[in-house]
């Protein structure tokens, strides 16, 4: 879909992963995992660690398949995502962001049986969400740059895998908010090695953290162009710009690459911004329309 935006510095095309029946991205990752998956590892039931988007493509697969989910989620989650979790069905267990973050580390949660969907660094993970890089090069010819969230990472590089091996001079940018943004301070440092960063959480929950994981700066390393972090006046003024001139729902994350297109950063051309979700809490996205940026 071409966004149109008069003064904007480049062709602004949007990939809409909002439009997936979960609101989101995950849900291609979570059914490759799990219907590659061996059917005896998937006996007890499917568990994930998740701020929300892929607690939803695990909770729908389980529900699909007759199968409990168990979603362990940071303390700062949406509240809207975790509802739409319980009504599919699934369980919640509430921890610190820390304990989330040693889980998301470890590819596992202690105490807690079934098998385990990794959100970001899972290779099933990341290939499910190739298929949007292939969908993307197949359906608009010529792109110059296409413009992703950066949340763990296995969205970017899934995407970045699929578009380099069929685009290779595709430009290909990452984006995290202000409030934490690892990845752009990597770039930034140019020495290598990952950076850590303060973390503070926001209304962007799809996206933002303290560090990186090292695996995923790994795959990343290779692939990407560079890593922008973006303010969150800027981000809160591209969903409500993806509402009123787009019709668009846009939670944050998801509307990190248009800030971040519109200011130029991705450069001129045709430039593909990837809307990876759509579930924003109401409260926040009213606020939003009228002005503010929420809490």
């Amino acid at each position: 879909m071409r966004l149109h935006v008069d003064d904007a510095p480049a062709e602004i095309w949007l990939k809409l992963e909002s439009l997936q029946p979960v609101g989101a991205f995950k849900i291609r990752g979570a059914a490759n995992a799990v219907l590659s998956a061996p059917s005896d590892a998937l006996e007890a039931g499917l568990v994930t660690t998740s701020t929300g988007n892929m607690a939803l493509g695990v909770t729908w697969m389980a529900r699909t398949l007759g199968l409990p989910a168990t979603i362990v989620v940071p303390d700062s989650a949406s509240p809207m995502k975790l509802a739409a979790i319980e009504r599919m069905g699934g369980r919640i267990v509430k921890v610190t962001w820390d304990e989330w973050w040693g889980a998301l580390l470890a590819g596992r949660v202690e105490g807690i049986e079934g098998f385990f969907v990794h959100p970001v660094s899972a290779d099933d993970v990341i290939a499910g969400n190739g298929t949007i890089g292939l969908e993307l090069v197949e359906d608009l010819p010529d792109v110059d740059a296409v413009v992703t969230p950066w949340g763990g990472g296995g969205l970017t590089t899934g995407i970045a895998s699929a578009v380099r091996a069929l685009s290779p001079s595709t430009r290909i940018y990452a984006c995290e908010p202000e409030n934490g943004a690892p990845l752009a301070a990597t770039f930034a440092a140019r020495t290598g090695e990952p950076v850590d960063v303060r973390y503070t959480p926001s209304f962007v929950d799809g996206a933002g953290a303290g560090s990186l994981l090292p695996v995923m700066w790994e795959h990343a390393r290779p692939l990407l162009t560079d890593a922008f972090s973006v303010t969150l006046e800027r981000t809160a003024a591209a969903v409500k710009l993806l509402l009123e001139r787009a019709r668009i729902v846009a939670e944050g994350a998801a509307a990190l690459p248009v800030a971040a297109a519109l200011e130029g950063r991705a450069g001129t051309g045709r430039v593909v911004c990837v809307i990876s979700g759509g579930n924003i809490d109401a409260r926040r996205l009213a606020e939003i329309i009228e002005g503010r940026v929420p809490d």
